[in-house]
């Protein structure tokens, strides 16, 4: 899911895709809907965003206990069950999260017997992973809770109203990605 038409840093299999053809502004000019006066929360596209990922997770969460898995240990599990093996490292950059913290889940999946880890035989500093059967058994569950999830959160909304919705996002993720770019200089 890495290659091609979808760079790495682009790609977080938890939140869709991010759609490069629809290139970002080379210096977005700042909206003016927001004022420093008046300015409540309750409008911030930002808080509205993150009180729906975090309903989503919770819905996540509760749909997916019941093969034991958390909201936090499906990207990973996934992410390789689509991409077959890969390394700590990939999986990481893929999942938005430092190594450390990938290092600890790893350890939690791998004591689960979901995910085994194998030392690479021409580099022994690179550890690959792959799904055990047991992990490709609950990996093939994700999607459906996944869709289920969404769908739900999706409710009353009509199929033109989730594609403005999926387009909005993805032109707010492109200004995003531009103005990380222009900070990087």
């Amino acid at each position: 899911m890495d290659g091609g038409l979808f760079p790495a840093r682009a790609t977080n299999i938890c939140l869709g895709m991010y759609n490069p053809r629809m290139p970002a502004p080379a210096h977005p000019r700042p909206a003016a809907f927001y004022r420093a006066r008046g300015y409540g929360a309750e409008d911030s596209v930002g808080y509205l965003m993150r009180r729906i990922v975090a309903n989503i997770a919770h819905g996540v969460d509760q749909r997916l206990q019941s093969i034991g898995l958390t909201n936090a240990q499906w990207a990973p599990l996934l992410r390789l069950h689509l991409g077959g093996t890969a390394t700590v490292v990939e999986l990481a950059r893929g999942c938005q999260v430092d190594a450390g913290a990938m290092t600890r889940m790893l350890d939690r999946l791998e004591a689960k017997k979901l995910v085994r880890r194998m030392r690479a035989t021409d580099d022994r500093r690179v550890v690959n992973l792959e799904l055990t059967a047991e992990g490709v058994k609950a990996a093939r569950q994700i999607p459906g809770v996944l869709c289920e999830v969404h769908n739900a959160h999706l409710s009353g909304f009509t199929r033109d109203e989730w594609e403005v919705l999926k387009t909005s996002l993805r032109r707010m993720l492109a200004n995003a990605e531009a103005l990380k770019d222009a900070e990087r200089g």
